[in-house]
């Protein structure tokens, strides 16, 4: 859906304020940039050299700071290797210099319908940093091996000079897999995507594949507010992803010393019950002896009443964290609920700090070598820097900035909607959030009476307002 001239300007304005709000730099001091031209220009290429391997890229077109790059292949006997060359920031990033120091206040890339605001400057997260094809840059290679059953048998990282041949996006591959024309290399991603899939289904890992409400800009300026559903392919991707993740985890805990991505599953029987009343009350048959992750693997995202429970359901049990653990101290709480294993995040260091952290301590446990003093330093206090990142933040409200432009223009018109959350838990049972299919819209909703999760009603458009001072830029009353 196309938004109005006036809807446009009205979002353009109410980003830019929102940047303000949320003190987001949208530029870098020149010292940084200075830093940056400087870092370019310096590094030492690592002394292995596995420029041999022809490694892919899949992103989405646009992008330009590619964090990972793969190669797939058979084993001569059986099984499967993967190779996953990350980009190796440590290289460009000294620290305690301007570069680190700038990286710590950023926290993370930010992401807007009209710009993105990098992690790192683009003259290295789009540069000699980033794994774009035909170009050879440092990277921390990943070799994975797995059996016939695509069970993970060994994992080791070190320092490599590396060359992508391709950059492919998500369509495009998936096309190529469909149509039986993919390379084996990159047809072997569904055959090792598949195989992880129902290794995490077995272990009772949680995969939620609800659509993407998405905001994007057009090349002539015109913003679209959709939702995009998730191709098979970008399963299989991340699947690779989460493995090395899961990689790492273990790395690090084997060493004693790391940081993990942790995430608990409450134990209160209240919360559990409540998310039990939930899929009663929407019509889902939850058989006892069912666990959630796997009633979650029946339900499909495009059910409203499914979408309903999955967006509640989930947001009600789980919790994520950062844990860190030095000197063979290896916390209690190490597993990441929805993974179902131990787990860290380590394969986006352009766009994420805690990654290149994460991947210098597997680097020096594969060398059989002490972590770097600069990593150990910084250790504990990455999870409180981490906590510090807007990324969600500033997600959330842009697309909410957009729902209010989109609508602006038709307050007072009635809608039908789902309800796909109440305040029931917090003593309001008579407001929550209404799911509106087109436009792609979630919005508060009141009504003068008890909302009922996945219910269909008639609602009102009272308020859609990008400038609105609270947080409800979109409200509906039902009718």
């Amino acid at each position: 859906m196309h938004m109005s001239d006036e809807a446009q300007a009205a979002l353009l304005s109410a980003l830019q304020e929102l940047r303000t709000e949320l003190k987001v730099p949208t530029v870098f001091p020149k010292r940084v940039l200075a830093a940056a031209d400087e870092a370019a220009t310096k590094p030492q290429p690592p002394a292995e050299d596995r420029t041999d391997l022809p490694l892919f890229t899949i992103d989405p077109p646009t992008s330009q700071d590619l964090d990972q790059a793969m190669h797939l292949e058979r084993r001569a006997g059986g099984g499967y290797r993967v190779y996953y060359a990350i980009a190796d920031v440590a290289a460009f990033v000294e620290a305690g210099r301007p570069l680190d120091a700038e990286a710590h206040d950023r926290i993370e890339t930010l992401y807007f319908p009209d710009l993105k605001v990098p992690l790192y400057p683009p003259v290295i997260s789009e540069g000699p940093a980033s794994l774009l094809p035909d170009r050879v840059v440092p990277a921390l290679l990943w070799q994975h091996d797995l059996d016939a059953y695509g069970k993970l048998t060994a994992s080791t990282v070190g320092r490599a000079k590396v060359r992508s041949r391709a950059k492919r996006h998500y369509r495009e591959v998936q096309q190529a897999i469909d149509a039986g024309t993919a390379e084996e290399p990159v047809a072997l991603l569904r055959e090792i995507g598949r195989l992880r899939e129902a290794i995490e289904a077995d272990r009772g890992g949680i995969s939620v594949n609800l659509p993407d409400q998405e905001v994007s800009l057009d090349k002539d300026g015109t913003f679209r507010l959709g939702y995009v559903a998730t191709l098979p392919v970008e399963g299989w991707n991340e699947q690779i992803s989460l493995m090395t993740g899961m990689a790492a985890a273990q790395i690090m805990l084997d060493s004693g010393t790391g940081i993990l991505r942790t995430q608990k599953e409450t134990s209160d029987p209240n919360v559990v019950q409540r998310v039990h009343d939930i899929a009663t009350s929407l019509g889902i048959d939850w058989q006892a002896g069912l666990s959630y992750a796997q009633l979650v693997r029946t339900l499909d995202p495009n059910d409203h009443k499914h979408m309903a429970f999955l967006s509640e359901g989930t947001a009600m049990l789980l919790r994520a964290e950062y844990t860190v653990f030095r000197d063979h101290q290896i916390p209690v709480d190490k597993i990441h609920a929805a993974i179902a294993a131990p787990y860290a995040h380590c394969t986006a260091p352009l766009r994420r700090l805690v990654d290149r952290y994460a991947g210098e301590l597997c680097v020096a446990a594969c060398a059989g070598g002490a972590p770097p003093d600069w990593v150990l330093e910084a250790l504990y206090c990455l999870p409180c820097d981490m906590e510090r990142g807007k990324g969600k933040v500033a997600e959330r409200d842009a697309v909410d900035l957009a729902e209010a432009a989109t609508l602006k223009n038709r307050v007072g018109e009635v809608f039908d909607v789902t309800i796909i959350n109440t305040e029931r838990e917090s003593g309001s049972p008579k407001e929550g959030t209404a799911h509106l299919a087109e436009p792609a819209v979630m919005g508060k909703i009141t009504s003068g009476t008890p909302l009922q999760l996945g219910a269909s009603v008639r609602a009102e458009l009272k308020r859609a307002d990008p400038f609105f001072a609270g947080k409800q830029k979109v409200l509906f009353r039902a009718v």
